[in-house]
């Protein structure tokens, strides 16, 4: 950092997040299902995407790394069946998107992952593809999958009471491929809209035509496939909020770069939340810059069922705040890479927080944090979360720092920065 910079006056530390892993994948998969070919710059690159591109490439997508992405020669929606088994480690997102994908091509597919992956529902978008024509075969659910492909039809499309995004985004990547279009209708529940919004971004970036006829119901044209582009893909919020935090808790300005507060995901609006906690922000085109200070103290209740990531986050924060935090309408929290809420309550009360479940979130009481081992139950978001504790509380230990590489291998350079 340049002390000259006046720019810069006042800021503690710099530091930079990677590209979005959301907006990573769906832009990959778009490209390779695509005709011609596209350049995707910024791509995310970690154990999550590398999952999804093997899975891509294996379907007949050419990728190629390039400086600063990858070059993607798509497959025009001509799914090819080389055979293989695709192994998508614990990446839900990368399960559901390819099992929608593959029912766009001819043959049997199996689809399968780590032990946790094969633990996490699928479902809904199961019942959804077979009504489109696709044979699939689950156990209870979940993976592993065997899908004996023969393309999907389209058409009228109800998914109820859903418990992860995920599906939504699956079915409309697909849906410029299938003869009828698709007009899908969401009913009962829904989770992590702002996810849906994305998707939706990126569709219409890559060439689709897609409508939002009503709050959660949608259609897809048919026949108006994707087309390779240039497609920059914006910072990764999630990966940001992690300073944001350390930012608020140290009672420092902490700028971080490669994001914008005006960025499409949900998770940014974590600094809404922050604001309200009596941090300041400051944001330009490509840095958001948080200043922590005294945080309010009292009874919050914060309703995050459209930022689930955040919850770790937040729990976080609530533990060095005075006063009880209740994070609620986040059940869904349950089947993401560990049960978060069981996860996140009993590794705060290893460290000395007050912490219990609720049957739709969770409640913490602020206090004082004491050193502990913390198990990670192979989850990126406990890692980096409980991480940032430790740059208060000595003696806060990760007990399995790899697991981080899910979605931010660059995060404890990034940490030591601080």
């Amino acid at each position: 950092m340049n002390k000259d910079d006046a720019n810069f006056k006042g800021i503690h530390s710099v530091v930079c997040v990677p590209g979005s892993k959301s907006l990573s994948q769906r832009a990959l998969v778009a490209a390779a299902l695509a005709q011609n070919d596209s350049i995707i710059s910024n791509v995310l690159v970690s154990q999550d995407t590398m999952y999804l591109i093997g899975g891509l490439r294996a379907l007949g997508a050419k990728i190629v790394s390039t400086q600063d992405g990858f070059f993607v020669s798509g497959t025009a929606g001509k799914i090819i069946n080389s055979g293989e088994e695709l192994f998508l480690g614990n990446n839900g997102t990368a399960l559901r998107f390819l099992t929608a994908l593959v029912c766009l091509g001819r043959g049997k597919y199996t689809l399968t992952g780590e032990k946790r992956l094969c633990e996490r529902p699928v479902g809904a978008l199961v019942e959804a593809l077979k009504e489109m024509g696709a044979d699939i075969l689950t156990h209870n659910n979940c993976p592993p999958m065997e899908i004996n492909a023969n393309g999907l039809t389209g058409g009228k499309i109800i998914l109820r009471d859903i418990e992860s995004s995920q599906y939504v985004s699956a079915l409309l990547l697909c849906a410029p491929y299938t003869p009828e279009g698709m007009d899908l209708s969401l009913q009962g529940g829904v989770v992590s809209t702002p996810y849906i919004n994305l998707t939706i971004a990126v569709m219409k970036d890559f060439g689709a035509k897609i409508t939002q006829t009503k709050k959660y119901e949608y259609h897809v044209n048919a026949g108006e496939t994707y087309r390779g582009c240039e497609y920059h893909v914006e910072g990764d919020a999630s990966s940001a909020s992690y300073f944001f935090l350390a930012a608020a808790i140290l009672r420092r300005t902490i700028r971080v770069t490669g994001i914008s507060r005006q960025s499409s995901q949900g998770d940014i609006r974590l600094l809404d939340v922050l604001e309200g906690l009596g941090c300041k922000v400051r944001s330009e085109e490509n840095w958001v810059e948080v200043t922590g200070d005294n945080l309010a103290k009292g009874d919050f209740i914060f309703d995050l069922n459209d930022m689930p990531d955040m919850v770790p986050t937040l729990a976080i924060l609530a533990a060095f705040r005075k006063g009880q935090t209740i994070i609620e309408n986040v059940s869904h929290l349950r089947i993401k890479e560990s049960n978060r809420l069981e996860a996140l309550v009993a590794e705060l009360n290893h460290a000395g927080i007050e912490a219990r479940e609720m049957s739709e979130g969770i409640v913490i009481q602020g206090g004082k944090m004491q050193p502990a081992k913390i198990e990670t139950y192979n989850d990126h978001r406990m890692a980096m979360s409980f991480a940032i504790a430790g740059l208060v509380v000595r003696g806060i230990e990760i007990s399995d720092k790899k697991c981080v590489d899910k979605s931010f291998p660059g995060f404890w350079e990034e940490l030591k920065k601080i």
